[in-house]
């Protein structure tokens, strides 16, 4: 149990420090300029893929682009976590009252089904 604690946590400590050496927590020109270095160096990769695909692989985004598309889900993100939040004691009672529900239906005695006593007696 501990050592796999450690192990996670060594991970995670080791992945934040790589991450942050290479650039990707520092200024967005630091950012710009890891983005763009990642990118020259998978151009070939790219390149060399695409002619073995038989479909059109679309262009990676420009660094504007990527910009605004990561502030527009991150913001949608955001957004989603709040509404969630907001509405979580709704949640919470129409599950509640689900479970209540379905309690209630066990405690009920099972219905009898097949002929009742009266109509096997007329006969």
């Amino acid at each position: 149990m501990s050592f796999r604690f450690l192990l996670r946590g060594g991970l995670l400590a080791g992945t934040v420090y790589y991450t942050r050496r290479v650039g990707i927590w520092g200024d967005t020109d630091q950012t710009d300029k890891l983005y763009n270095q990642i990118k020259s160096e998978l151009c070939p990769y790219v390149q060399k893929a695409k002619k073995q695909l038989p479909f059109d692989v679309p262009q990676l985004p420009r660094t504007g682009e990527m910009r605004f598309l990561a502030k527009h889900y991150y913001n949608e993100g955001v957004k989603n976590t709040f509404r969630f939040i907001h509405m979580l004691p709704c949640y919470a009672g129409r599950g509640l009252k689900k479970a209540k529900d379905t309690f209630e239906d066990f405690a009920k005695s099972p219905a009898i089904t097949g002929v009742s006593q009266e109509s096997s007696s007329a006969k």
